[in-house]
């Protein structure tokens, strides 16, 4: 610090050195402060700068090292900008919010088609203790097994498409949610608690992808989060569950029909940012459990299974009475 304090005092060229650095800084903050008015025209650009915006932070270290190398008062001022926007977006995720009440516990998993040992897969996501479990991305060719292997701790359970519930408690009312595929990728079932009826819906958002000659493709994935937030937007139950891989984070302006009406249990009350793909190196929370109408305690990542995503859980309070 000696070394690259050393000779500031009385250089007047500490405010013209940097300007660049000031600029990029001064960009920096504007991409994270109206990352909502990036348009979606050309690529989807708005919605690939909000899946990864928190990556952006850090830039803030790499702009004030190097504001100290090039000995830049300017640079260094200018880099204080973009840190307060990134601590006024996700400074609250950097503590801990989780509690150690709630009457409900339950888990999403997308457990890839491709996953090599389904078995083991089950098993793992099973012994979390979840109360209601759901899996994505389910090959019919692997039902059986996946039955099998969790039918000693859910006694109830359905299987929609290439989604599926499983419950310890009673389930009712199972059906598809047309999510405009013209495949079956999302269900609902009504599951009768100790604490009374919750709907839970599963969903499997379309895929998206980063083409270069296409930027960030996504407008199967929109279409269906639209039809997804109608089906919850008329849902007469009063407390609401949804688990999935929606294939999009919270900041993701396209999800907006879901999210403006339901809860993040992570942003609620989870420890960090909760990311959840890809397993090998989690840079994206894309798995959500989401609620309307109950309290969400606690939620965390589960350990890494067979599947490229890591299966998120969460603890939510039921009886909201007292």
């Amino acid at each position: 610090m000696r070394r690259l304090f050393s000779g500031w005092r009385g250089d007047p060229r500490i405010w013209r050195r940097g300007i660049v650095l000031a600029v990029l800084a001064l960009l920096l903050a504007l991409v994270m402060l109206l990352h909502s008015h990036i348009s979606n025209k050309v690529g989807n650009l708005g919605s690939l700068t909000e899946t990864f915006l928190p990556w952006l932070g850090l830039a803030v270290p790499v702009l004030l090292l190097l504001g100290l190398i090039r000995k830049s008062a300017t640079a260094l001022i200018a880099v204080l900008l973009p840190a307060i926007v990134w601590l006024n977006l996700f400074g609250g995720l950097l503590t801990d919010k989780s509690g150690s009440g709630g009457d409900l516990m339950v888990a999403t998993h997308n457990v890839n088609a491709e996953n090599p040992d389904p078995p083991a897969t089950a098993r793992s996501v099973a012994s979390s203790g979840a109360e209601i479990l759901a899996l994505e991305e389910v090959p019919g060719s692997e039902v059986p097994v996946y039955e099998k292997a969790l039918a000693p701790t859910y006694q109830h359970h359905a299987v929609v498409g290439t989604v599926g519930l499983w419950s310890k408690y009673p389930m009712t009312d199972v059906q598809a949610v047309d999510i405009k595929l013209g495949w079956e990728r999302a269900m609902r079932a009504t599951v009768s608690t100790p604490k009374g009826q919750v709907a839970v819906y599963v969903a499997h958002m379309p895929s998206v992808r980063v083409k270069v000659e296409a930027g960030f493709t996504a407008r199967q994935r929109d279409t269906s989060a639209d039809a997804l937030g109608e089906a919850i937007a008329e849902e007469p139950l009063k407390r609401v569950v949804l688990l999935g891989d929606l294939n999009g984070t919270m900041n993701d302006r396209s999800l907006n029909g879901v999210t403006s009406q339901m809860r993040s249990t992570q942003g609620a009350a989870g420890s960090g940012f909760g990311f959840s793909w890809p397993a090998s190196f989690p840079m994206a929370r894309i798995d959500q459990i989401m609620v309307r109408g109950v309290e969400p305690e606690s939620s965390w990542t589960l350990p890494r299974t067979g599947s490229d995503h890591l299966p998120v859980a969460a603890r939510v309070k039921l009886d909201t009475s007292s």
